[in-house]
């Protein structure tokens, strides 16, 4: 132990396990509550018993508090998520794992059928993923049986009950301890070693990135309202510099990160994805490129695996399946990366996309509200987002950072079979505050452009077929707010031309939403509502002055020039045919089934020019780049981005 700084939570040698909720729930009538709002749609704010739980479990198992709330903030924000098991089988604030009924039940959410190479030079590609293998679990996603055996307290209890899963973690983090030969430190500084352990991993990089996030937490503090409504707060603590050679009494292997790109802030290791050919000359599972000097790079697309960590990473390495540069691990943020940045792999759906990104993809799935992603997860992601935005000079926003839901089909056949992942319970708003480019307003009231900007806790829109087809997902909070086509909720919802069926409520139904991040320009207003220009509609969404969903914001736009009633709009910036040199077949320039009409202004993203990657072989000798005269902007069109030829258009300050 060192100095004589304590913490609450030490206190005379802890007594039999059993005693865990008793303890708890005594705290409880001691401790004076905190109250906090609760978000729409769930219990009212409630007499601050979690942190009362946080107190107790602290005490019994003479885990310093600050330690305890710091790891239960970076696994689920302190949130219970009704009892419900995240991507990864973990339950409650501490995120207890028991994966093998919650991952034996997951199954692959098919939201799309798009083609992921989406290149019209090759043959279409349609992979199947695997089913997850849940015959061999790691300890890691074995944790709550664990905290059962040292607690006395039953599964259930640990699954349900907040206060008995605070309790769970705590022995864990006790045991972890002792495991070390540390003692019971009243010290937060001397538990860096049992804070890695805890994390699951087994390898020395992920172990310590994770602690490192955790004692991040405790010297920033945090404070928020939990999904049940409850009021947490971990003070701050700037000075607090943990004992970090613990690590090397932890026994962990070293990490295998040789030839990873990969800021030195996370953990990644290198799993790559195979260059190889298979017969008919056919190859898998990317192409070879020179990135970023041809082609340029200009996105990120971020991903959800709609499968389990073991068997996706099966499938990356499957050279008949698809590809994508990185895996991020749901428990602790670990990174495995497939692809070097310079190649190009097959994730998109759209040629163009996939020639100019590096594709992220989250452990999760999309139609499971309460299957959460992890702070840790979350924060990893950020800081691999972050370190490639400057490595390659792309802009921190949601022209550029985009959800795979995003991306638009590069021709009107393709349009209905595009996927729809990470989907509405992404949290974007919380993800670029980790980026450190936080979602404000950038103009005064009543500005032409809106940035939308709900409150992901408190917006719960309704969504259907999580679980069964046309039945109610589980309310839960989303990055995504709902279309009409009036001022009125009892109005049709607005309707996407190019899916050709009738919108829905549908958790993959895209027809009908805006997304946190995306900038349009303002259409109408009428009392608490707001119109903006919408896949060349005039599409309202409720946005009361005391609960706004969206913010005033700055931008340029683009409207048809003078003389025309309207323009098409491209899935693709391709470059016209005179470009192509001989022995590259010249790709079709061909529109999407949308107009842009006069009077309409889109919010431009980003200008280009045409331009497209040749690359049909498995020897890179024959590949291009191939780029046009003509100038293309990228628009926010709809849910998804969208080009317009920079002819055709006048740009709007």
């Amino acid at each position: 132990m060192r100095g004589s700084v304590t913490d609450a939570g030490s206190v005379p040698a802890p007594g039999r396990p059993r005693r865990a909720v008793r303890a708890v729930a005594a705290a409880a009538l001691l401790l004076p509550p905190l109250l906090g709002a609760a978000p729409s749609g769930a219990p009212p704010a409630q007499d601050g018993r979690l942190q009362r739980a946080f107190a107790a479990a602290a005490a019994e198992y003479r885990v310093p508090q600050s330690v305890l709330l710091g790891v239960s903030y970076l696994q689920s924000r302190w949130d219970a998520h009704g009892g419900a098991p995240s991507v990864t089988g973990g339950y409650g604030p501490m995120h207890l794992t028991d994966a093998r009924a919650a991952l034996a039940e997951t199954s692959h959410h098919d939201e799309g059928t798009e083609d992921p190479r989406g290149d019209d030079a090759r043959a279409p590609l349609h992979p199947r993923p695997a089913p997850p293998d849940t015959a061999a679990l790691p300890a890691r996603l074995k944790t709550l049986p664990r905290a059962a055996e040292l607690t006395g307290l039953s599964a259930e209890a640990l699954r349900t009950d907040p206060a008995a899963n605070v309790a769970g973690g705590a022995a864990l983090l006790a045991a972890a301890q002792r495991e070390l030969g540390e003692p019971l430190s009243r010290d937060p500084a001397d538990w860096y070693g049992a804070v890695a352990r805890f994390s699951g991993a087994d390898d020395s990089a992920t172990a310590a990135a994770y602690a490192d996030d955790v004692y991040e937490v405790i010297r920033a503090g945090e404070r928020r309202t939990t999904d049940a409504g409850q009021r947490v707060v971990l003070p701050a603590r700037p000075e607090l510099a943990p004992d970090t050679a613990q690590l090397a009494q932890a026994g962990l292997r070293a990490p295998a990160a040789a030839g990873t790109e990969c800021p030195r802030t996370v953990s990644c290791e290198w799993i790559p994805a195979p260059y190889e050919e298979f017969g008919d000359g056919d190859y898998g599972n990317h192409d070879l490129a020179d990135r970023p000097a041809s082609p340029s790079i200009r996105y990120i697309v971020v991903h959800d695996t709609e499968g389990a960590w073991d068997g996706v990473l099966n499938m990356v390495q499957d050279p008949t399946y698809v590809s994508w540069h990185y895996t991020l691990r749901s428990t602790d943020g670990h990174i495995a990366q497939h692809v070097k940045a310079e190649n190009v792999a097959w994730h998109a759906g759209n040629w163009y996309v996939n020639a100019k990104s590096i594709g992220l993809e989250h452990e999760g799935f999309l139609a499971e509200p309460d299957a959460w992603y992890t702070e840790a997860m979350y924060r990893s992601s950020a800081r691999l987002v972050k370190y490639l935005a400057r490595k390659y000079g792309i802009p921190l926003d949601r022209q550029h950072v985009l959800g795979h839901d995003n991306v638009p089909g590069p021709t009107a056949g393709t349009i209905p079979g595009m996927h729809t992942d990470p989907g509405p319970y992404w949290d974007w708003r919380h993800y670029f505050r980790l980026l450190g480019r936080p979602i404000e307003p950038g103009a005064g009231r009543n500005a032409a452009l809106v940035t939308i900007r709900p409150d992901y806790a408190r917006n719960r829109p309704e969504y259907t077929g999580c679980a069964v087809r046309g039945e109610p997902c589980a309310p839960h909070g989303s990055s995504a707010v709902r279309l009409y086509t009036d001022h009125d909720v009892e109005a049709p919802l607005i309707r996407d031309v190019g899916l050709g069926t009738v919108p829905t409520t549908g958790v993959n139904d895209l027809s009908s939403r805006v997304s946190t991040g995306q900038s349009y320009a303002v259409a109408d207003r009428w009392g608490d509502w707001t119109a903006i220009w919408y896949l060349g509609q005039k599409a309202w969404f409720r946005n009361p002055a005391k609960d706004p969903v969206a913010v005033p914001a700055a931008g340029r736009t683009v409207t048809p020039r003078e003389g025309l009633e309207s323009i098409p709009v491209y899935g693709r910036a391709y470059p016209e045919k005179a470009a192509y040199p001989a022995g590259v077949p010249a790709q079709a320039v061909s529109p999407l089934p949308y107009r842009l009409p006069a009077g309409q202004r889109y919010v431009v993203g980003d200008e280009v020019p045409g331009e497209y990657y040749y690359a049909v072989t498995f020897t890179p000798d024959t590949h291009r780049t191939v780029i046009g005269e003509d100038r293309y902007y990228q628009i926010q069109f709809g849910h998804r981005v969208a080009f317009v030829r920079a002819a055709d258009v006048r740009v709007v300050p």
